[in-house]
Order: C-alpha cells, then structure tokens, then sequence
C-alpha cells in the first residue's frame, strides 16, 4: 500500500524533464514526419497501381461469360468436323462379317478391349457361326472359348441366352428394331445402338466409357447416366451423323484423350475444348502418350478396313503346351 503513492509522483517527473531536453527533437521530427509519410503513401500508390495492373488479366480470366445454347452447338459441330478430317477412316473396332457376330462381339467387349474379343471370336465362330449353334453349345465349352475376354461366366449366360432367343422369337435372326434387340438377354441400348448403326445402318450414338468422358469434357453433356449423355448428344448433332460421331468420339477417346492422363499437348481440337489442361500440355511429352496408329502401335481389328492407316492387331498367341 506504501508504493501507491510514490508511483504518481515519479511519473509526473519524468514528463517535465522530456519536456525541457526532447523538445526540439519533437519539432523536427514533426517536421519531417509529413515528408516521409508522403513518400510513403506515393509508393505505396505506386506499388498497388502496379501490383493492379499486373493482377488485372488474372482477375479477368475465370469470368467467363457462360456458353449460350448457340454458341455450344457450334462449337460441338466443329469438333465433329475436326474429329471427322481427323480420324477419315473412323470405324468400329470389332471384326464381324453379320449381324450376329457383331451383337455377340459387343456383348463380349464389356470390360476388355476390342483387341482382346478379336483375338477370341475366330475360334468362337468356327465352332458357332449361327445362333441356333451358339444355342446348342454346353455352357462350359462357351466358357472356354470366351474365357479370354473375362466374365465369361456372366457373358456365356447372355450368349447362351441371345442366342436361344434369336432361334426361338426371331426365326434366327437378329432383328433391326431398338425395342426388339433391347429385349435380348445381355443387351442394352448400347449395344443395340452398336448392331443398329453397323450392321443395319441405323443412326445411333454409342455411348460407352470413352464417349461419355469425352461428351463430359467437351461441354456436351453434365450427365454420368448413359442415356441421359445419349439424350444430350442426340439433341445438338442431326440423327444423320450419330453413327459416324460414336465412332470418331471413341477413336479420340482411345487415342489422344485418355482416362487418365489425355494427350493435351498433342491434341488437333485443343483450342476447342473447354477442359484443355487437365492431361499433359506439353507437346513432346504428350505426342509419347499417344496410342494404337498415332503411337505407332496396332490397331484393335484383326481384319481392319482397307483405308486404316495403322497395323492389324496380332492374332492370340496359341496357349503354351502342356508339360
């Protein structure tokens, strides 16, 4: 309680001798303190004018006015047209020589390359070349000849199926119609889609893995759904292109805009597409992640066209001997 007092009075001191010998270093410095803080503030101003300036372009750059309706149509239908000078010689990349082996080579690509269902269906359709055959086989024999191209528990059960169908409902052959072919067992609107397009010439768009992503990246579409991306596809290019955009979509796909890592860099429709940067940009880099005839490598056809400007894909390799 003694030092309450004695504090007071040491404080009021010490102002009086600041006072008498601090003065006139008051004085200039309240002097100079205006200068300096006009200099201050003058570059400040400068430095965010200029910091501004530089940041202005990035500021401008995500906002973006939306696409128009119009304005996507357009641009869809030129990737068509510059996939279309692309890829000239575009086709499906299943062999088949009829109908019926094409459904059964669809059916059989589900979760494995075309390559791979090339590489089977010429020992499958030397022992079953017609549905009544294919009908006709033990389950277990169908699985062996199919086993290459995986599931081939679930796949024997649809072919057995389609096939038996095909025989008993449609006098042995596969009929042209979506809604009589969506009725097989093994068969959706894909596959039918697939048949429909290639075997009956038929417009229809061939939604699968590749095309959907692509449709995605491209704008075309927000849909996972497959028939909802059929939906949104179908209403901006005319009917009279569908089969032919399926083919040159999944060509790209499989070639330059891969699931994992696109080929940005090495892309021909670049400027076009809205998700340009999510792969590799740089062109060197990405020309090596560019695969079947622009990689230099096989195609996925045994038998391609005459006009595919790669190499056929090998033949299966006969299985090791026993020993």
């Amino acid at each position: 309680m003694n030092d309450t007092p004695e504090k007071p009075t040491a404080a009021k001191k010490a102002p009086a001798k600041r006072t008498t010998t601090k003065a006139p270093a008051k004085k200039t410095a309240a002097k100079k303190t205006p200068a300096t803080k006009a200099t201050t503030k003058a570059v400040a101003k400068k430095t965010t004018a200029k910091a501004a300036a530089e940041k202005a372009p990035a500021k401008k750059a995500p906002a973006r006015k939306p696409e128009s309706r119009t304005a996507l149509v357009r641009r869809a239908r030129r990737i068509n047209r510059e996939l279309a000078e692309l890829y000239p010689y575009a086709h499906p990349e299943l062999d088949f020589t009829n109908s019926f082996e094409l459904l059964v080579a669809t059916v059989l690509s589900a979760q494995t390359t075309d390559m791979r269902v090339n590489q089977t269906t010429p020992r499958l359709f030397a022992v079953a070349p017609t549905p009544e055959d294919m009908a006709a086989l033990p389950p277990e024999e169908l699985e062996e000849l199919i086993r290459p191209t995986g599931f081939f528990r679930a796949k024997t059960k649809s072919l057995l199926g389609l096939s038996a169908a095909l025989r008993d409902r449609f006098g042995g052959e596969v009929p042209g119609r979506l809604e009589d072919l969506v009725t097989l067992p093994g068969v959706g609107r894909k596959t039918a889609n697939v048949v429909l397009g290639n075997a009956f010439g038929v417009p229809g768009i061939t939604v699968d893995t590749h095309f959907g992503r692509l449709a995605r990246r491209f704008g075309w579409t927000t849909q996972e759904d497959a028939d909802k991306v059929e939906a949104d596809v179908a209403a901006i290019f005319p009917k009279s292109e569908w089969t032919m955009l399926s083919h040159r979509v999944v060509f790209h796909g499989r070639r330059v805009c891969h699931s994992r890592k696109p080929a940005c860099g090495a892309c021909p429709i670049a400027p076009l597409c809205p998700s340009y940067g999510e792969g590799e940009t740089d062109p060197e880099k990405a020309r090596k992640l560019l695969k079947y005839e622009l990689g230099g490598q096989p195609g996925q056809r045994l038998k391609p066209p005459a006009d595919y400007p790669g190499q056929p894909a090998p033949p299966m390799a006969p299985p090791a001997a026993a020993s």
